[in-house]
């Protein structure tokens, strides 16, 4: 039992929920495409209602930041930050990679995390001091400490140009011992689970992040920005096993 036992709880039963309204619109469903060129269909619209509505009501006085537009003032410091389906795009194409992620925020640090991939059948969560779990079995990051014996997940490839020197990380990554690219929360939660070793976000937004965050950090993995920082709210975000922190901080880190 931890400070954040109860809002965890009700965070996984919020994800839960969203995923059995997200698999019962999935046929034939319909996207628009929003102002920043991303797809949004029904389903994320009524999860996220569903799920602001049910945090809502089990803790009034909570704020809420959603992607898809729910919004409410935190009269206590305590805001819930919600993407209710991160991967849209896969969500439309039938994918499995598709997540539903919650995140409790507390005086500006995240405190509490779900990350619910239902088509892969994994649900992981951590609470600050409490540990992560996957499906309720503690979860690790890796111990390797050598990239020729580490698997690195990238997404969005095409932002290279992020980096101070794109060529020389390009050359860099060929050392690895395995490259993939999942699509954001799948790709996070290798990394906090030991499957894979570090995982590189050029571009994402707070909600993308924020339950990624905690599960991250109370497996032991490291969360950076690209500036150096460890912020939700960068736009960024490399997350690696302990023993990398040297080596991505050298690369890939601005002096």
């Amino acid at each position: 039992m931890t400070a954040w036992s109860k809002e965890l709880d009700a965070a996984v039963r919020a994800a839960r929920q969203a995923a059995e309204i997200a698999i019962r619109m999935q046929p034939d469903v319909v996207a628009e495409t929003k102002a920043d060129n991303s797809p949004v269909t029904a389903a994320d619209r009524e999860c996220e209602r569903v799920i602001a509505g049910l945090l809502t009501e089990a803790f009034p006085g909570y704020g809420v930041l959603g992607e898809e537009g729910a919004q409410a003032e935190s009269r206590n410091g305590r805001r819930w930050i919600i993407d209710p389906i991160d991967g849209t795009r896969d969500y439309m194409r039938g994918n499995p990679l598709w997540a539903n992620l919650i995140a409790l925020e507390a005086d500006g640090e995240v405190v509490a995390g779900v990350v619910n991939l239902p088509m892969l059948g994994r649900l992981y969560s951590a609470s600050r001091g409490g540990g992560a779990y996957c499906n309720d079995v503690r979860v690790l990051a890796s111990s390797k400490v050598r990239i020729e014996e580490s698997v690195l997940c990238f997404n969005r490839l095409d932002e290279l140009s992020a980096f101070r020197a794109p060529e020389r990380v390009l050359d860099w990554m060929r050392r690895f011992w395995s490259i993939r690219g999942l699509g954001g929360a799948a790709d996070a939660m290798l990394v906090a689970s030991g499957q894979a070793e570090l995982w590189i976000e050029p571009s994402a937004c707070s909600w993308d992040f924020a339950p990624l965050k905690v599960i991250l950090e109370e497996a032991g993995a490291r969360y950076l920005n690209f500036n150096g920082g460890s912020s939700i709210y960068a736009g960024n975000c490399i997350a690696c096993a302990p023993g990398l922190e040297p080596e991505v901080r050298r690369m890939l880190i601005a002096p």
